[in-house]
C-alpha cells in the first residue's frame, strides 16, 4: 500500500477514529490529543501494517493502547511512595480523628456575643446569617432595605469591638 493511499484511508476514517477516541476519553480536547498522537503512530508504522487486513481494527487497536498506557502512566504518576518505617504516611490517614473541642468552645462563644446583641441589630443578623437576602429581611420584619443594611453592618461592628477588647487582638 502506497503512502498516499494509506493516507487516504486514514483520513477517511478520521471521524471514526475522533469519535472513538471521545468514547475513551470523555473529553473533547483529551480525545483530540489521543487521535492526533494514533494518527502520528500509525503513519510512523505504516510499513507493519499488512495490505488486505482491516486498518479500521489495526487503528483502534492503536489508540486503545495508547490510551491504556497514558491512563497507567498517570495513574503511577498518582501513587504514593512511603519510604518510612512502617509506612507510616499511608496508615496515619486512616485513623485520624478530628478534635473539634476547639473550634466549638469557640463557636458557643461567639454565639453568645451574638446572643447578647440588642434584638433590633441581633435578628437582621441572625437571619443574614441564616442566608436570607436582604430584601427578605426587610420584608419579613417591614423595615426599608437601608436600615436592614445597616443593622446587619452595625452588628458586624459590634461584634468586632467585643471581639477585639475580649481578646485584645486586631479585628477587621
Amino acid at each position: 500500500m502506497s503512502t498516499l493511499e494509506f493516507n487516504s484511508r486514514l483520513n477517511q476514517m478520521s471521524s471514526i477514529l475522533h469519535s472513538f477516541a471521545y468514547k475513551l476519553t470523555k473529553d473533547i480536547e483529551a480525545s483530540r490529543d489521543l487521535y492526533q498522537e494514533t494518527a502520528y503512530r500509525a503513519i510512523k508504522n505504516r510499513e507493519k501494517f499488512s495490505p488486505g487486513t482491516n486498518l479500521k481494527a489495526w487503528l483502534f487497536t492503536i489508540m486503545k493502547n495508547i490510551f491504556i498506557n497514558d491512563y497507567r502512566r498517570r495513574v503511577k504518576a498518582n501513587t504514593i511512595i512511603d519510604t518510612t518505617e512502617n509506612q507510616y504516611y499511608i496508615n496515619s490517614g486512616k485513623n485520624t480523628v478530628r478534635n473539634g473541642a476547639f473550634s466549638n468552645i469557640m463557636m458557643r462563644e461567639l454565639n453568645q456575643m451574638v446572643e447578647n446583641l440588642d434584638d433590633s441589630t441581633r435578628i437582621p443578623f441572625e437571619m443574614h446569617y441564616d442566608g436570607y437576602k436582604y430584601q427578605e429581611i426587610a420584608d419579613t420584619l417591614g423595615l426599608p432595605l437601608g436600615t436592614v443594611k445597616s443593622r446587619i453592618f452595625f452588628a458586624r461592628k459590634e461584634l468586632k469591638e467585643v471581639i477585639n477588647t475580649r481578646y485584645q487582638g486586631n479585628a477587621r
